[in-house]
């Protein structure tokens, strides 16, 4: 029988005295990222036996409000695109792009595609 192969994501949060995260740091040694700081993290996972999706949001108390507004955005055009890939239904994608469109033009952010 062949070993499978691992691969490992990890996240480090340091805190301070309030548990309030004041550095984040991640790690995927099989894509080369070492130790690399981060002011936000959102983690989806999706609980099968429950069908319930479980998240982890941390961000850093120096995560400015633009960047956390952007950095939202960014991944609602990544989770269109990914829902997309998984399933092919067009009619989530455009759902998707209609409300990151909206969310555009509301947060006035001006994203290069």
């Amino acid at each position: 029988m062949t070993k499978k192969k691992q691969a490992h994501i990890n996240i480090s949060v340091q805190l301070d005295e309030n548990k309030i995260p004041e550095k984040l740091f991640w790690s995927a040694p099989d894509g080369d990222v070492i130790n690399e700081e981060s002011k936000a993290i959102f983690l989806s996972v999706w609980d099968h036996k429950k069908k319930e999706s479980l998240s982890i949001d941390l961000w850093t108390k120096e995560m400015p409000v633009n960047e956390m507004n952007d950095f939202f955005y960014q991944a609602i055009l990544t989770m269109g695109e990914s829902i997309y890939r998984a399933t092919e239904n067009e009619k989530i994608k455009d759902a998707i792009k209609k409300i990151s469109s909206h969310l555009e033009k509301e947060l006035k952010i001006s994203y290069k595609r």
